[in-house]
């Protein structure tokens, strides 16, 4: 091949250095997830809580808990949220994957883990 600013050697180094197709379909797929408003919504939440029921985060964002659902069962089928069972409930809580996407897109650090059970001095 004919380069016009690199030698066959760098080229081959840059093509040597490139993901695998399959690496990239992974990737598209996960960035895909958080491509929508609503469910970047959603995985910010999850991300500041640790761990979360679809109702509680249903609630935080002011959404139907059905969308709600939806969205978080598309960030587990896509690897960046795990569930838990707890009863009745299952809780979501969002990879160190996404977090690190999240954090990528934002270009800044997420506030991870708010404590949820923290309890001002005013509260009996």
């Amino acid at each position: 091949m004919s380069y016009l600013c690199l030698t066959d050697e760098d080229a081959a180094r840059v093509r040597a250095a490139q993901p695998s197709e399959g690496e990239l379909v992974g990737a598209a797929w996960q960035l895909a997830a958080l491509a929508d408003p609503t469910r970047l919504r959603v995985a910010l939440v999850l991300a500041t809580s640790g761990e979360l029921c679809v109702g509680d985060t249903a609630t935080l964002l002011d959404l139907p808990l059905k969308l709600v659902s939806h969205h978080v069962r598309a960030l587990a089928e896509r690897g960046l949220a795990t569930k838990e069972r707890d009863g009745k409930l299952i809780r979501y809580r969002l990879t160190e994957d996404a977090q690190r996407l999240l954090e990528a897109a934002f270009g800044r650090a997420i506030p991870a883990h708010v404590d949820l059970h923290a309890r001002s001095s005013s509260v009996q």
